[in-house]
This record gives structure tokens, C-alpha cells and sequence, in this order.
């Protein structure tokens, strides 16, 4: 249930590729307590947005304020077969926040309770790189919710899963929301859309609706 506080406020925000705008003066809010989906047809700005919202880029001309500390999710990357990262590893870059991590024994437990959250359990010591693209996407949405952001921004975060993953992702942003945390996902998914507290549709680079 929304408390209507504002968890992230983005004012004007205008964003340029190449000297182009692909975001024209868009004003939207998070509130802590709710999840919206992020919506439009590919190629609108939603990532662009989700991604100036957490701090990724910087807007060309706009502001952002946030009021706590924001966990960003990506869709899943590429993982080299060299690269020596399990999933337990990739969940536990998670506990740090500005430049801090969590206490050694708690951020043990906290790790092993997102994996579970993820129904990754089992999973801890494999490389990512020898995960199936919606597990190695599990494994990204644990990272981002180990330890308990006060906002949480998502990238597609049901890109490659299977319909029981989805699901399982649509629990977990609710309890998110539950818990206190604002949440904010760009999505395809009609689904996602109906159960979320609310819609912000872009389109073009231009916001169409917050509602």
C-alpha cells in the first residue's frame, strides 16, 4: 500500500544519444510503498529513464532528488566463460552500499535468504556463466534485493524467464513494496501491468501517463 511519500522525484529530465533527445522534459515520481511498471514500445526512453533515476546517467538538463538508497537491476549481461563469478559472489556485491558493506555474518544470511527468495538455492557456487539466461536473471533480481534497498529500480526483470519465474518475480516486487520500498520496473508484460499500483507509460521520450 502506497504512503504517497515521494521515494524518488525526477523534474524536466531531458536525456541526449549523439546530441539527440530520446527524453523530452519528463516530471515523474516513485512513492514509497508501490510498484509501477515503466511501459512503452521499445525504443521510448524506459531505460534511459529507469537508468537517470538510479543515478546511472546524468540527465542533460532536469533534476533528480532521491530520498534513500536505490538498488538498480539490469537485464542480464553477458558472463564470460572466464569470468570467475558464481551466483553467490554476483548476490553478495549486493550488501555493499556507498562504499559500505553489511556486517560479515549478516550479510551471510542475507545472501542465502535472497538466493532462496530467488529459488536459486543449490545454485550458491556455480559460475554465472554456466546459468541459463532466466537463471543468471534470478541471480541479478537477488543482487539487487539483498539488502533490503529503500528503492528498488528494475530493467526487464522477467526478460527470459519462464511463466512460474514470472510469477515468482511479480511476488517478490510486491513484497518489496510491502515492506516499505518504492518499486519501479520497465516491463512488456501485460500482466505486470495490471497488477501494478501504477503505469508510467513513455512514449517517444515523452511521458504519456502516471496513473
Amino acid at each position: 500500500m502506497s504512503s504517497h511519500r515521494p521515494a524518488i522525484l525526477g523534474r524536466s529530465l531531458c536525456y541526449a544519444y549523439d546530441a539527440e533527445d530520446v527524453l523530452h522534459d519528463v516530471t515523474v515520481h516513485l512513492a514509497f510503498g508501490e510498484v509501477a511498471a515503466v511501459a512503452g514500445p521499445n525504443g521510448s526512453g524506459k531505460s534511459t529513464l529507469v537508468e537517470i533515476l538510479a543515478g546511472v546517467l546524468r540527465p542533460r538538463s532536469g533534476a533528480v532528488t532521491r530520498a534513500g538508497d536505490v538498488a538498480l537491476v539490469v537485464q542480464r549481461p553477458d558472463a564470460p566463460p572466464s569470468l570467475p563469478v558464481t551466483v553467490r559472489d554476483a548476490v553478495a556485491m549486493g550488501t555493499w552500499a556507498g562504499g559500505r558493506r553489511m556486517p560479515r555474518a549478516r550479510a551471510r544470511t542475507a545472501v542465502a535468504e535472497a538466493i532462496a527468495r530467488v529459488e536459486l538455492t543449490g545454485y550458491e557456487d556455480r559460475p554465472l556463466s554456466a546459468l541459463s539466461g532466466g537463471q543468471r536473471q534470478r541471480a541479478l533480481l537477488a543482487q539487487g534485493i539483498v539488502r533490503r534497498p529503500s528503492i528498488l529500480l528494475l530493467d526487464e526483470p522477467a526478460a527470459g524467464l519462464d511463466s512460474r519465474s514470472r510469477d515468482r518475480t511479480r511476488t517478490i516486487l510486491a513484497e518489496e513494496a510491502r515492506r516499505g520500498a518504492a518499486v519501479a520496473c520497465v516491463t512488456h508484460d501485460e500482466t505486470s501491468m495490471a497488477v501494478a499500483d501504477r503505469v508510467i507509460r513513455i512514449e517517444a521520450g515523452r511521458l504519456q501517463a502516471s496513473a
